[in-house]
């Protein structure tokens, strides 16, 4: 399974916190999507796609397009976490009045907890995996961060210990039967 984050937006290149709020990509987000396309070739080798999943987002959906992906279905569970009041806000922002925040360990007044998008997370992996063969996912940093979690059996706050950049690639797979994070935050490189 290949999880990909959605390319640059003005508001990721800020730091500000982007779940529900459809803010298109930069021009350097177009690029970055666009030299995936090599990457994603040799990820997939000779293997087909057979499900690619979008989150319901723009900046999602463009991604995959300038990927070279074909999405053949949108699924709303693979929004991003809802921040709540906390939408558009950097972390340096909010830990003004609440000091060492971060979205692992503090309450979003009007959000989702990482618990609330573990469930999310965990009803994607249920029905990429009863779908059989190859999957991509195409999504944002705090909703793969936890997926990557959940995959290898970690509670969703241990998304807490996945970076993710913009455009990124991970390989979810198996080793010796258990699920393994095979590639983490790959970038594709804009040759």
């Amino acid at each position: 399974m290949l999880l990909i984050r959605h390319g640059q937006t003005e508001w990721a290149a800020a730091g500000r916190h982007t779940g529900r709020t459809d803010v298109p990509l930069t021009a350097v987000g177009e690029q970055q999507a666009k030299a995936l396309r090599p990457l994603l070739a040799e990820l997939l080798g000779d293997t087909t796609a057979s499900i690619v999943l979008s989150s319901p987002m723009e900046r999602a959906r463009r991604t995959a397009e300038l990927a070279g992906l074909s999405v053949t279905g949108v699924d709303p569970d693979l929004a991003e976490m809802d921040y709540g009041a906390y939408e558009g806000m950097t972390t340096p922002e909010i830990s003004r009045t609440v000091p060492g925040f971060t979205v692992w360990t503090h309450p979003l007044p009007g959000g989702e907890t990482p618990a609330q998008v573990g469930e999310r997370a965990d009803a994607v992996l249920s029905r990429v995996g009863a779908a059989g063969g190859t999957a991509v996912l195409v999504a944002h940093g705090h909703l793969l961060r936890v997926l990557g979690a959940r995959w290898v059996g970690l509670d969703p706050t241990g998304g807490g210990l996945l970076a993710l950049g913009t455009a990124a690639v991970c390989v979810l797979g198996r080793e010796h039967g258990r699920p393994v994070l095979r590639h983490w935050n790959l970038q594709a490189t804009n040759g």
